[in-house]
């Protein structure tokens, strides 16, 4: 399990782990849903798929899909954090972390990566993900950063207060036989509104953001072709 104590402490993209990089080069399936994905629809071919990596009858797969609206809870999860339990379905999703939103206009990234065949390290592995997702907003103008005890990447918002950041990508991530499912998101237009029924992560005293509520008019097609480049350039080639 991938808890906040692996989040790394430097505030820019961390450098590319080489031996993430297969070495056979295998590419990893890229996948692309075409409508909103039910949470337990997801979780449980989450869990197939991974099972399936597990036994060598499956390639790795990147899934990329949008939800509607709902919470998850994390392993570390506090009930005080559910503000308002009957607005959205809640789930127990079985990473790390605590209460996140999922939503349409959100881009969610379920990355099911075989680590035998990429070094065996979950540290690398995670600091990756997130090094994936700065590269991303990057190609936007948008500078994503990380913090010291705050998992998930931040955008700094002058224009709120001189020490006010905003959530812009979050992570969470679980490892079983050595396969990683579950992943990442980034918000490029949710209702932000909808972060109002939980405190997102635990983290009371800064907000959420997105590539709208920044002023980056941006479609889904656009994030994931750059999610794409950025992946290939971390973890290696990919096929449809």
């Amino acid at each position: 399990m991938v808890s906040e104590a692996l989040t790394p402490l430097a505030n820019a993209a961390p450098e590319v782990t080489e031996r993430l990089l297969r070495q056979d080069r295998r590419p990893v399936q890229w996948i692309i849903a075409p409508e909103l994905v039910p949470y337990p629809v997801a979780l449980e071919t989450m869990r197939a798929r991974a099972a399936a990596i597990a036994a060598g009858e499956a390639d790795e797969a990147v899934w990329l899909v949008e939800h509607p609206p709902l919470y998850t809870a994390g392993t570390s999860a506090q009930s005080a954090d559910l503000l308002t339990p009957s607005r959205f379905p809640v789930y127990q999703a079985g990473r790390g972390g605590q209460y996140t939103y999922h939503g349409p206009g959100q881009r969610v990234a379920y990355v099911m990566l075989d680590l035998r065949q990429r070094g065996r390290d979950i540290r690398a592995l995670v600091q990756n993900l997130e090094g994936w997702m700065i590269d991303t907003l990057a190609a936007f103008n948008v500078r994503g950063e990380l913090r010291d005890g705050r998992i998930g990447v931040w955008v700094r918002r002058p224009d709120k207060g001189p020490e006010r950041e905003d959530k812009i990508g979050a992570i969470g991530v679980r490892v079983s036989k050595w396969v990683s499912f579950h992943g990442i998101s980034l918000n490029i237009a949710p209702d932000l509104d909808h972060y109002d029924g939980i405190v997102p992560c635990g983290i009371a005293d800064q907000g959420v953001t997105s590539f709208e509520d920044l002023g980056q008019l941006v479609s889904m097609a656009e994030v994931d072709s750059t999610l794409k480049t950025a992946f290939v350039r971390r973890f290696g080639p990919v096929s449809a």
